[in-house]
């Protein structure tokens, strides 16, 4: 009998325990409506400051309502060269708001180090916990390698947990987006990217 797919991030996801989970991830996630107050996770011990509370955000407006939202996980995502690449909005390292004209469907993108994953986590804990908008749609997160070479185990396991509750898609180190240029050849795994979010490559990548 197949295993239920998992409504909610989990706790161990909010922060990044290192343990296998069994259940499959889904392919994307809604934020429903809540009533009442929304569930909280709790910080972990030594955590970053509260994700995704600037003091007065830039209201990242959509040519349209399923234009795609790049969401930093934290400074240095990435997320601008993904989106000079595949078009759609960048939108800061916060949650859009669809009630303003900010795009529902949201990936969010970090980088592979512990600093990065960990933000991750933090953004997904948010989202989970009833710090973001209603109507939100994850398509997925997206993880890109902060350097050339294979990831220490540690960070492979952390890897995994993301995997438990998101679909996750890895971009490889790619050395023409840290000169400001673009890649002579496009990675598999961006044309998959391309795919979920139903764009087509254009544009040169810059490092954000």
């Amino acid at each position: 009998m197949a295993q239920p797919v998992p409504q909610a991030v989990p706790q161990a996801a909010a922060q990044a325990v290192a343990q296998p989970v069994v259940q499959p991830a889904p392919r994307s996630r809604t934020v429903p409506a809540r009533t009442g107050a929304g569930r909280r996770t709790a910080p972990a011990s030594g955590a970053e400051p509260a994700w995704g509370r600037p003091k007065a955000p830039k209201v990242a407006r959509a040519a349209s309502r399923d234009e795609v939202g790049w969401v930093k996980a934290h400074g240095g995502s990435g997320a601008t060269s993904l989106a000079e690449l595949f078009g759609g909005v960048e939108v800061g390292a916060r949650w859009p708001d669809p009630a303003r004209g900010e795009p529902r469907r949201v990936v969010l993108v970090g980088r592979t180090s512990a600093r990065g994953l960990r933000s991750v986590s933090q953004a997904l804990g948010a989202l989970d916990g009833g710090d973001a908008p209603q109507g939100l749609e994850l398509l997925g997160v997206v993880l890109v390698a902060d350097a050339p070479g294979r990831l220490p185990l540690g960070l492979l396991r952390r890897v995994r947990v993301l995997r438990s509750v998101a679909r996750v898609h890895r971009v490889p180190w790619i050395p023409a987006w840290r000169t400001g240029g673009s890649p002579r050849s496009v990675p598999r795994q961006l044309a998959t990217l391309a795919r979920l979010v139903g764009a087509d490559i254009h544009g040169e990548g810059a490092a954000s």
